[in-house]
């Protein structure tokens, strides 16, 4: 896997004060996408032991709320293993910290996977500029969704996140 950014102190990618992994490899490439640089599957650095520990270290502080997998799409097929292992190691190592991840891709195509065990909310759906609403909490566009994953597998029917 490879990403092109750890974002330390983030609020705008979930609910309080927040790590990121930005992830590379994409396949939506939405058109005004924010963020094209990291569409190319091999652009960034490789995700190593060092790029690990400096996520760990994050979500060792009181104050950091959890983490949140973004991109590119952490789903795309060169993230979307390691992503489902990292995501399992931090809900065991931080199980009072929340995981949030963004993907092109819909709940109803994913909900299945192994990953949607252990993250917590889930911003899905392709951004759509003619569904831009810079007043939208946590997505871009009106056709994306918040969904609170843990829930919306308790009762299987898609739970927006509030």
């Amino acid at each position: 896997m490879r990403y092109h950014n750890i974002t330390k102190d983030d609020m705008l990618n979930g609910t309080g004060l927040r790590v990121v992994l930005w992830v590379s490899g994409c396949n939506h490439c939405c058109k005004e996408c924010h963020n094209p640089i990291t569409w190319d599957a091999n652009g960034g650095l490789e995700f190593d032991d060092a790029a690990k520990e400096e996520l760990f270290v994050e979500l060792g502080k009181s104050y950091t709320s959890g983490i949140t997998f973004s991109g590119g799409d952490p789903l795309h097929i060169n993230n979307v293993y390691e992503i489902t292992d990292l995501a399992k190691e931090i809900h065991e190592k931080f199980p009072q910290k929340t995981i949030w991840l963004y993907t092109g891709a819909l709940w109803e195509s994913i909900k299945e996977i192994e990953l949607m065990k252990y993250v917590d909310v889930l911003v899905d759906g392709e951004f759509e500029c003619d569904k831009k609403d810079a007043n939208l909490h946590w997505k871009g566009s009106s056709n994306q969704r918040v969904i609170d994953v843990q829930e919306t597998l308790r009762q299987e029917k898609v739970i927006l996140y509030n």
